[in-house]
């Protein structure tokens, strides 16, 4: 019975909430801004000038006073002996010579040598520097901890597929193993 009344009550509410007119909105007065005096700063005295002291001659010690030196230790320490002269350095060493490249095997003839290597692309750039080279042609690549043999599948100059690279000519060489700068390029004669 009593959620009865309570939900009756609440009907009554609703239903006389709904029966108001809507309110006008209410004007409010325009305000404007009110200018603040600037505020006044306060006086800071100034520092007066220092003025530098001139620097004091030492007086000289009069002649009435009379100046004596310490006298000399009895008990004298002995002094080390003198170190011995250290041996002349020697004159700078030449700086070692390059690694001799190594030595082309019987039906090899250089072709060029490694200037970079794109390991994410698998891509030795090579400086032809002797001979052509062809795609199809065997390839011998020595260096220092690379050794390997390969077909030329695949060579560009400046990002175009090109057939044959003649010397001072720099391209661009798909490899199969990991090829390092200054590595030579030998081409295998058949």
């Amino acid at each position: 019975m009593a959620t009865r009344k309570k939900a009756k009550k609440a009907k009554k509410a609703k239903a006389k909430q709904a029966r108001k007119p809507a309110a006008k909105p209410v004007a409010r007065k325009k305000v404007r801004a009110v200018k603040k005096a600037p505020a006044k700063k306060k006086a800071v005295p100034k520092k007066k000038p220092v003025a530098k002291k001139k620097p004091v001659a030492k007086k000289k010690p009069s002649a009435k006073k009379k100046v004596t030196m310490p006298a000399p230790r009895a008990a004298a320490k002995p002094s080390k002996p003198p170190k011995p002269p250290r041996p002349p350095k020697p004159a700078a060493a030449p700086a070692p010579a390059p690694a001799p490249a190594p030595a082309p095997l019987a039906g090899e003839e250089r072709v060029g040598v490694v200037t970079h290597y794109y390991g994410h692309l698998s891509v030795a750039a090579v400086m032809v520097d002797t001979l052509a080279l062809r795609v199809g042609d065997i390839i011998h690549v020595v260096g220092h901890t690379s050794d390997f043999h390969q077909k030329v599948e695949s060579m560009q100059i400046e990002h175009e597929s090109v057939e044959e690279a003649l010397p001072d000519q720099e391209i661009g060489l798909k490899v199969t193993e990991h090829a390092r700068e200054h590595d030579i390029v030998y081409k295998v004669r058949a």
